[in-house]
């Protein structure tokens, strides 16, 4: 989630700062478009610092992941039920 949110400030700060350039009275896109860019760049840098796999925090434990040999065992026991074969003559 946070990796595309910080693609679309970096695209709509990349449209605004060289993609328009009509001028608009007290606001200077440019300005807003590097803004928005620097966002992005930061919640991109921040995504990636936070992602699981390469924070040193994450400590993986075996008996939560399910090998491939591993049962897993399933506590309800299916109802049975029974057919009955009707027979027209």
């Amino acid at each position: 989630m946070a990796t595309g949110v910080s693609l679309f400030f970096l695209a709509v700060g990349a449209i605004l700062t060289f993609a328009i350039n009509t001028p608009v009275n007290g606001v200077d896109l440019d300005t807003i478009g590097v803004i928005l860019m620097v966002v992005g760049l930061l919640g991109m840098l921040f995504s990636l610092v936070l992602w699981d796999s390469w924070t040193p925090r994450a400590i993986r434990r075996d008996d939560d992941v399910v090998g491939r040999r591993d049962v897993v065992v399933d506590d309800e026991v299916p109802v049975r039920r029974s057919v009955t074969r009707r027979v027209y003559r």
